[in-house]
């Protein structure tokens, strides 16, 4: 079976997204020991669990790595967490057997106006949204059309009544501002909690979200260490099985966990399920014609190569996400 390092040497996607996942597993567990005790000279990990699959791999990698009692799992909730976030981060830490900090950042949130921001740019578009309402953003299939990538805003009102608007690029700028306040506030618990334990934070981003910039810069795209962001999403899977990750967390659909209704990755940001994207990504970084990969990804060849342009849209869109601070010069030891 290919490694991440090797699988280029296959023409098929699908074969090449193989991994030997215990082979894989040592792989990184050294790296993670050789980061953690030596360059960064930490004695330990802190890991944000939020009862994904990726959270829960990069805990288990760290265990595997450096010991159970080396890794502590920060649940951080907010009131418009899935009600199953808190309980399924805690069943990973079981099955680890981690040490659990409880950090329920919804006063912090509160606090800095975050809920009310949000409902402040939602009611650019929906003047009538109020108590009881919930909200998410959406982008069309990526697939159905060379189309901009323009989000839309869904509300649900008290009665269940669902309706949809396009958002306007200062309602979405207004939106997205407040929201990222979430990611930022819980990178801030992730440092305490590891800077008092003299410990380092692991970050949990795959290869596609580390790729198409589906994180917020000082949020969650703040880590000492980012020990699967090599790994495309199937990978990660694999993984998750060879490490015992429980098969509640393995069967749970990837979501964005941010907005007050239920929202997968895809409808948010991919516009794509994550099997198809992982096969087109892959796809587009091998070489392969968008032909072949439309085969084993069960779309049409022009379908993939939309996906194409769009992952090369997201990458110059985001690049900034992946800068250091810019300096007017290098500053040396010299």
């Amino acid at each position: 079976m290919a490694t991440p390092s090797s699988a280029g040497q296959t023409g098929s996607a699908r074969e090449g997204l193989r991994i030997d996942a215990p082979a894989v597993a040592a792989q990184i567990a050294e790296a993670i020991r050789t980061q953690v005790l030596g360059s960064l000279r930490k004695q330990g990990v802190v890991v944000g669990l939020s009862g994904g699959i990726d959270s829960s791999v990069t805990a288990a990698l760290c265990a595997l790595a450096l010991g159970r009692e080396r890794v502590v799992g920060l649940l951080m909730p907010e009131r418009s967490s899935a009600p199953e976030s808190h309980p399924l981060g805690q069943l990973a830490a079981s099955a680890l057997g981690l040490e659990v900090e409880l950090e329920d950042v919804t006063l912090a949130l509160e606090a800095l106006g975050c809920y009310r921001r949000q409902e402040e740019a939602v009611r650019l578009v929906f003047p009538e949204y109020g108590a009881g309402w919930r909200f998410k953003l959406t982008l069309p299939a990526v697939t159905g059309s060379d189309r901009l990538n323009v989000f839309g805003l869904v509300v649900e009102a008290p009665d269940g009544r669902r309706l949809q608007r396009r958002l306007s690029l200062h309602a979405y700028l207004r939106l997205v501002a407040a929201t990222n306040l979430k990611q930022r506030v819980r990178a801030l618990m992730l440092y305490h909690h590891a800077e008092r334990r003299n410990r380092a934070v692991a970050g949990t981003p795959n290869r596609l979200e580390y790729d198409q910039g589906f994180f917020v810069k000082h949020g969650d795209g703040a880590a000492d260490l980012k020990p699967i962001a090599h790994l495309y999403k199937a990978q990660v899977y694999a993984l998750a099985e060879h490490l015992g990750i429980p098969e509640e967390i393995r069967r749970r659909p990837p979501t964005t966990d941010t907005y007050s209704l239920a929202q997968t990755q895809e409808e948010f940001y991919f516009a794509l399920p994550w099997a198809q994207m992982d096969l087109c990504l892959y796809g587009l970084n091998h070489g392969l014609p968008a032909a072949a990969v439309a085969a084993e990804a069960g779309l049409a060849e022009v379908e993939v190569e939309r996906v194409y342009r769009d992952i090369a849209a997201k990458r110059r869109g985001t690049r900034g996400l992946h800068q250091a601070p810019l300096l007017v010069q290098e500053v040396s030891e010299v």
